[in-house]
């Protein structure tokens, strides 16, 4: 195998036809670049170079060498230049887990701000529930997932790192018909004699429902379980009932349905980013990390502005 160096020094003098122009260039001494010149042409075991009056000029094995040469050189320049965007961030594979409400209103906001500053990079995107994506994290099926708390239940799960994304309120849903519609904030006293749409599947938002109706002094009345929030505002615009919801899941708004701020102090949801606490962040890792906490701070003003 030849001498990467010696290549580099070989390809020089040819391009300059001069063992001191190459020196200068390499900011090597002429004595230098000849030892180098001599110990390549041993490597090769043929003679590289003719030397004339008007310099140095290319053997016919010297022309091969150097055609070869100069191919690897632009590899070995292309292959720095993609370890260093590698390492900076600036290419590579990224496997991202969410849970449903936010891969549908946050996470899409959050991957245009990504992709607008890293375009050469592989997302790849797994929506779940909250168990799925914690064993995702813990088995490296993905690096980096969004989950959820209630500030009541805080989620500790041993191995994983949290970091706090934005919290957001809880909203009521009515529709168009409902007495309560024309008004813009609602205390949950005042929902007492309701009937509700819930989520199915043991969705944790049945608790939400259940802790504010108790709060209240009232147990609430559960019509019907919806699978998504979508087929909850359906339901909701029909009257089958009302509902609670985390203002994220709105994203799309039914357009017989109205939202009304809870007064007081509303149940909350705080959205997480979790990492496994044994390993470093990659820096593409850490990119994408920060312009989730960025964009978090970001949705959370615009959602309480809202």
């Amino acid at each position: 195998m030849y001498d990467v160096r010696r290549l580099q020094t070989f390809a020089k003098v040819i391009e300059l036809g001069s063992v001191s122009d190459a020196a200068d260039e390499l900011s090597f001494t002429p004595s230098a670049v000849s030892q180098q010149l001599k110990k390549l042409e041993t490597e090769v075991g043929l003679q590289l170079v003719w030397r004339t009056q008007n310099g140095l000029v290319p053997t016919e094995a010297g022309l091969v060498l150097a055609e070869h040469t100069r191919r690897i050189l632009r590899q070995l320049a292309a292959a720095r230049a993609d370890i260093s965007d590698l390492a900076a961030g600036r290419v590579g594979s990224l496997s991202i887990g969410a849970f449903p409400t936010t891969a549908a209103s946050f996470l899409p906001l959050a991957i245009n701000e990504f992709n607008s500053r890293y375009p050469n990079i592989d997302l790849s995107i797994r929506s779940a529930r909250l168990n799925k994506l914690i064993s995702s994290l813990e088995e490296g099926e993905v690096q980096l997932a969004l989950l959820w708390d209630y500030p009541w239940n805080p989620l500790t799960t041993e191995g994983i790192e949290l970091v706090e994304v934005f919290t957001e309120p809880f909203v009521i849903l009515v529709p168009q018909s409902h007495k309560l519609a024309d008004r813009a904030s609602v205390k949950i006293s005042e929902l007492a004699t309701e009937k509700w749409v819930a989520r199915g599947d043991d969705h944790p938002v049945v608790e939400v429902i259940e802790r504010s109706g108790s709060r209240a002094g009232f147990r609430p009345q559960i019509s019907m379980y919806a699978n998504d929030y979508q087929e909850t505002q359906a339901m909701v615009s029909v009257g089958i009932g009302i509902a609670i919801a985390p203002r994220s899941a709105l994203s799309v708004q039914h357009p017989n349905v109205r939202v009304l701020e809870i007064e007081g102090t509303p149940p909350q949801r705080r959205t997480l980013l979790g990492q496994r606490e044994e390993r470093a962040l990659s820096p593409l890792e850490m990119a994408f990390k920060s312009v989730i906490l960025e964009q978090g701070a970001l949705f959370a003003s615009q959602q309480s502005g809202s």
